[in-house]
């Protein structure tokens, strides 16, 4: 694996409704692949690609977030969460990938934006609920594969907060939706831009649960 810190980045101008960014990302990410990090988590990189779905929910943001707490899951290059904490919001953003998290503060360093980006594993998210409650949690490109679904759906019902779900249409992703659809209504906030409102908020003892790592029986 060529070492983070060597990995040739490249910078590119991202246009949001929120204004412009100096991104910073890997100039090519599969240089980022090792069989070392595979063989521990079947982990792949992601998190360095610039995805479509993740501007996109950036034009379905609230254009005042002053003194919301945000949260992003799996934020990989962040840029929905440098868009709300533009917008006056109190943001973590989070990723399982620690260069991901690296990476991100020193863009929003960049750009002069203030954020809050800490390394989160969904199936130990012990740290994230415990600074519940959030008043949105944002999810773009996050439903990749199926082993994802599960501690996702749990995580999501444990915050109870109001989600907003970017996908171009992988089949995970509507696994997750069908999911949560018992714990959400669900509605379409744009292009490729899901909104998940909760019906009620979540019991003690699930949050408890998936701090834990066991969910709730589902």
């Amino acid at each position: 694996m060529q070492p983070f810190a060597a990995a040739e980045l490249v910078e590119e101008r991202v246009d949001t409704p929120a204004g412009e960014f100096l991104v910073r990302r890997p100039r090519d990410p599969a240089s980022l692949i090792s069989e070392e990090s595979f063989g521990e988590d079947e982990y792949l990189p992601y998190w360095a690609e610039r995805w479509p779905a993740s501007e996109r929910l950036c034009r379905t943001l609230p254009a005042d977030l002053a003194g919301e707490r945000v949260l992003e899951l799996g934020c990989g290059l962040g840029v929905p969460s440098l868009c709300c904490a533009r917008r006056g919001a109190e943001v973590l953003a989070t990723d399982w990938s620690g260069d991901a998290i690296e990476l991100l503060r020193a863009n929003a360093a960049h750009n002069k934006v203030g954020l809050e980006a800490r390394r989160v594993d969904w199936r130990y998210p012990t740290e994230v609920l415990a600074r519940a409650p959030f008043d949105l949690v944002l999810a773009a490109d996050v439903c990749y594969e199926r082993r994802n679904v599960a501690p996702l759906a749990a995580l999501l019902r444990a915050l109870g907060a109001p989600v907003l779900l970017a996908d171009p249409g992988r089949a995970p992703a509507g696994e997750l939706v069908g999911e949560l659809a018992a714990d959400f209504t669900v509605d379409e906030a744009g292009p490729w831009v899901r909104r998940l409102s909760p019906r009620a908020a979540p019991a003690r003892d699930e949050r408890q649960q998936c701090a834990s790592g066991t969910g709730p029986a589902r």
